[in-house]
């Protein structure tokens, strides 16, 4: 029995001194967790305050938005009067384009006429008397 008792004394003294070395530690480990509370303390404020702040950029960002679509709705019938324009523009072009490509063929066939029969200085003297009955 004897050697129970010292054997608890042993434990008991050793425990004792567990918990005096532990202390400080403990003490710091007390304070870091006062700290966290501090700050999870604040945390739901901070998160409100941010999702408010989100929320009215995005209503602000929908605003603008919808501003731009009544914007661009009312400039559609502008950008479709200029397609419509450069359509008819194209058209017209291209029947230039074809009719002088016509003029062309033509002008070619009549210059080649022309370099066969020996008819250039005839027309030649025929553009020289034009210029001069139109000089005058």
């Amino acid at each position: 029995m004897l050697w129970l008792g010292i054997g608890i004394l042993v434990i008991g003294v050793a425990l004792l001194l567990l918990a005096i070395v532990l202390i400080k530690p403990l003490f710091k480990l007390a304070g870091v967790l006062s700290n966290l509370q501090k700050t999870t303390d604040t945390l739901p404020n901070q998160l409100e305050e941010i999702t408010s702040q989100t929320t009215n950029v995005i209503g602000a960002g929908v605003d603008t938005l919808n501003e731009i679509n009544t914007q661009v709705k009312k400039l559609n019938p502008i950008f479709n009067t200029i397609r419509d324009i450069g359509q008819a523009t194209n058209k017209l072009s291209s029947s230039i384009v074809s009719k002088v490509n016509g003029i062309n063929n033509k002008t070619e066939a009549a210059e080649s006429i022309s370099t066969t029969k020996g008819l250039e200085g005839f027309y030649a003297l025929i553009a020289l008397v034009f210029l001069l009955f139109k000089r005058k």
